[in-house]
This record gives structure tokens, sequence and C-alpha cells, in this order.
């Protein structure tokens, strides 16, 4: 495996960890207090990336599985009204700790020639494994900044 592979594997391996400690402490207000004006609260990116990064998991293995599949679009912003965000956090953190672990043991394991393996994305097009591999890295980094700079605004 290419240390590129393994340097953005290593942030899906580590963004549990990560988001953990970015909401440590925070109270139900805090939890409820959006990251910037029309933006979500740190409650629903917690349970946003769990939606996000389970469809993307699913995505990557029906790139590894399938030849060139459509992937299955979902509207983020009516899911992340949904009565299930208003759960507890442990919920979704529970998931990401499990689905992340899977997930990185899957990509550790992904053959080199497979990271070209496409599928198309309805809206972005046609999609590598690798150019996924890319987006799902930076996004859990993005959304731990989200949360982290709301509590470096507010001085939390």
């Amino acid at each position: 495996m290419s240390s590129d592979h393994t340097e953005r594997i290593n942030k899906l391996k580590n963004l549990p960890r990560q988001l953990e400690a970015a909401i440590a402490g925070l109270s139900e207000s805090q939890l409820s207090t959006p990251y910037r004006d029309g933006g979500w609260t740190p409650r629903q990116v917690v349970h946003h990336v769990a939606d996000s990064h389970m469809n993307a998991f699913i995505r990557m293995k029906l790139i590894l599985t399938e030849e060139h599949p459509t992937l299955k679009l979902y509207d983020q912003e009516v899911w992340a009204e949904l009565p299930d965000v208003r759960s507890p956090l442990e919920a979704s953190l529970a998931i990401i700790r499990g689905l992340h672990q899977r997930w990185v043991t899957l990509l550790e394991n992904v053959p080199e020639t497979a990271w070209a393996r496409t599928g198309l994305h309805p809206e972005s097009g046609e999609v590598s494994l690798d150019s996924m591999l890319t987006t799902y890295a930076q996004h859990g980094e993005n959304h731990v900044g989200q949360i982290t700079g709301l509590r470096s605004a507010r001085g939390w």
C-alpha cells in the first residue's frame, strides 16, 4: 500500500477519537449551538458523520464488489432534521467507532489495483475508490474543525 493511502486511512482510523475529544465536556446547550449562522449544531454534526460515513462505507464496498455501480444519493439536510438526530450522541459515536474499525480493516487490505475502481455518483459523476478515500479522510477532519472552531470562538 502506498504511503499516501496509509496516511489517508490513518485519518479515518483517528477520527473517532478526535470527534470524541472535540465534543468532550460540552453541555446540552453547547451541543445545541450552531457552529455558524444557519449551520449545524455539534449534535447534528456527530450524527451526520455517522450517517455520511455509513453511506461512504457502503458505496466503497459496492465499488469493490460490482462493476461501476450507481451510488445511492441521500439528502443530508433532511437527514439532519430527522427525529433520531435528537438521540444521545453515544449511539452515533458507537457507530463511528465500529464503522471506522471495519472501514480501516477493509481499506488496509485493498489491492493496489483496486484503488482505480469506479462508481457513478449521480451528482458528481464518476468517482474512484481512491478519490472517495480522499473525500472522507478530509470530511471527518472538516467536521471536527467545525466543532473545535465553535469551542474556540465561544471560549469553551
